[in-house]
């Protein structure tokens, strides 16, 4: 009779060619380990047990890694205030985007352009929308932060857009945890020449590209809530008729 090891038989006969060699080497690195005590194996911080668990736990699709889509809640305050992943730095020409199937955050393009995002660039957990990615936002603040981070941000307008024939809206915030920018509570608190960047940016960065983008009047922060509700719906819906099929 065939023995398991970790869910799979020892032929490997369920794996492919290289999971097969990476259970093989991991089979004959625990058949090698010395036997130790009860005592020392509880002191040994060499073991690489943990790691070769996370391995194999992969290696069966039970991966234990959080997706920033759909792991992380989009919060008790949505969709007024609402969690943002950043994939995008304040002044960086790096288009980093959100990779669907692994959701670990790729590097897609450096813009063509001689522009750099004004202000950090995101998506907000747990919406979808018509083009079948999470809802966009800007988020103002005082700081760039990290691609991957996830921050605490606050509706205040939306930026109605058009890419390429599609619409691709965007919502306007600011960082809800930022001493400067907290107390914003709508588009019109904005500079006027702080929406005309913004609308200049969109409107040029892929113009080397050939590709058209059109930027319409920006609306206030009641329409980004209804926005953002719209697609923490259509979400919603997508769970259920996933978990119907």
């Amino acid at each position: 009779m065939k023995t398991l090891f970790m869910g799979f038989h020892s032929d490997g006969s369920s794996l492919s060619r290289s999971q097969r060699r990476l259970l093989s080497s991991l089979q004959l690195a625990s058949m090698d380990a010395p036997t130790e005590t009860p005592h020392k194996a509880a002191n040994s911080h060499g073991s690489h047990g943990p790691l070769n668990e996370r391995i194999l736990t992969s290696m069966t699709r039970k991966s234990i890694a959080a997706h920033p889509w759909h792991d992380l809640e989009i919060g008790p305050g949505a969709p007024a205030i609402f969690n943002c992943v950043v994939e995008i730095s304040k002044g960086s020409k790096v288009k980093y985007e959100l990779d669907k199937k692994t959701g670990m955050i790729k590097v897609d393009r450096v813009l063509y352009s001689s522009v750099v995002y004004p202000h950090n660039y995101g998506f907000i957990p747990r919406t979808l929308c018509e083009d079948n990615d999470p809802l966009d936002v800007l988020v103002i603040m005082q700081e760039p932060v990290l691609p991957g981070c996830f921050l605490r941000a606050k509706a205040i307008g939306l930026m109605p857009m058009i890419d390429q024939g599609e619409k691709d809206d965007k919502i306007i915030a600011v960082c809800a945890d930022d001493p400067e920018y907290r107390e914003y509570t709508d588009i019109k608190d904005l500079p006027p020449h702080r929406l005309a960047e913004i609308r200049r940016f969109f409107e040029d960065y892929k113009k080397n590209e050939n590709k058209e983008v059109a930027v319409n009047d920006f609306l206030p922060a009641s329409k980004a809530v209804e926005s953002i509700q719209q697609s923490m719906n259509l979400y919603a819906e997508y769970i259920v008729e996933s978990l119907r099929r």
